[in-house]
């Protein structure tokens, strides 16, 4: 169902990885977006070129480029050494292309898929990232970034507006712009027994013009894992909020596999506000092969009517809800493979199916 292939020329090292499995299994779960595909659309692949010493001096330079269902992503990552102890430094071009689901799209079958609003982000940022020496259990990472986003319609033009006539953009021109200071910090701490981890991510867009957008948000994500006997039970909690100016593009999405199992995605709502909670027991049935029942949960915290233009209320989505299931995870020397059976609070049922470490 895939290839991969590593190719040594010089210093450098390129890997070719192109994969049929996902595409397969993600288009049983989502409806077409564009009217018409080449051949080549049915490919989801990935180019990755690292060179360890460019310049003779152990500079390093990672080119990557992904390509998705609907989606693209390119990344040039330039790092120069530093001694340890100092923060470690990379100069960051990236560019993205995928279609806005989350806050744009529009609900169907009971909330539990998300199809097309016509709203396509084509992204552009450029910056420097550092990244600090880790400390005990703690690691984190600044960076700031100039960024540049530009709204498309399916069709891939330029577009300012949505299909109701309401801004897509914070501008209300067919871009915006804005430098952007973010700050991560990862804890971890595990033992034979049980782990934990938490990560904030703070980000600040910063007025160096006026019309670039000023806004602070702030996300965090934690997690609990705890053996029971032979069983697991992993449970997060993930919450955020944005205060200052915002485009609809930057509301938080609540719904779909990685949010609230059961729904499309961004089927429960987008506010400027959220918390989702997730739980999941795990039981193994043999060597190879475990059984599983979860229950998520999400609500944007009735601030979905604070996102400009309101697209929730505009959909109708509900703002917040439940779902629950059960699944199997199967390990292989193929790979291993997932499939979750979800139910939704209007009784919709919805089946996901993952494939995950292909060999080739």
């Amino acid at each position: 169902m895939g290839a991969q292939k590593s190719i040594h020329a010089g210093k450098a090292k390129i890997d070719v990885n192109v994969d049929f499995s996902h595409k397969l299994c993600a288009s049983l779960m989502l409806p077409s977006f564009r009217g018409s595909q080449s051949p080549l659309s049915l490919i989801i692949g990935s180019l990755c070129i690292k060179h360890p010493n460019l310049f003779g001096g152990s500079e390093k330079l990672d080119v990557s480029w992904d390509k998705g269902l609907y989606d693209s992503n390119a990344l040039i990552a330039y790092r120069r050494p530093r001694p340890e102890w100092l923060s470690q430094q990379s100069f960051v071009i990236q560019h993205s292309v995928s279609p806005e689901i989350g806050v744009h799209g529009t609900p169907t079958d009971n909330f539990s898929r998300s199809g097309s609003g016509g709203v396509n982000l084509s992204q552009l940022s450029v910056g420097l990232d550092l990244t600090e020496p880790a400390n005990s259990n703690w690691s984190s990472t600044t960076s700031i970034r100039f960024k540049h986003v530009r709204p498309l319609n399916d069709d891939g033009r330029s577009i300012s507006r949505d299909l109701d006539g309401l801004p897509v953009t914070c501008s209300g021109s067919p871009h915006d712009s804005m430098v952007v200071l973010k700050q991560e910090s990862h804890y971890a701490k595990a033992n034979d027994h049980s782990f934990f981890r938490i990560r904030f991510q703070i980000e600040q867009g910063i007025p160096l013009l006026s019309r670039w957008i000023i806004f602070n948000k702030l996300k965090f994500v934690a997690s609990k894992g705890v053996k029971l006997g032979p069983a697991f039970l992993l449970t997060s909690l993930t919450g955020g909020s944005i205060v200052g100016d915002m485009a609809p593009y930057q509301a938080f999405a609540i719904g779909g596999l990685g949010s609230v199992r059961g729904y499309g995605e961004g089927a429960i709502g987008a506010g400027r506000s959220c918390l989702v909670a997730n739980s999941e027991l795990t039981i193994p049935l043999n060597k190879t092969l475990d059984g599983a029942i979860f229950f998520d949960g999400g609500t944007d915290l009735g601030s979905g009517r604070h996102v400009p233009g309101n697209p929730s209320l505009r959909q109708g989505k509900p703002g917040s809800g439940i779902g629950l299931g059960y699944g199997l995870r199967f390990k292989s020397q193929f790979g291993h493979f997932q499939i979750d059976y979800a139910i939704n609070a209007f009784q919709q049922k919805t089946v996901y199916f993952g494939i995950s470490n292909l060999t080739s």
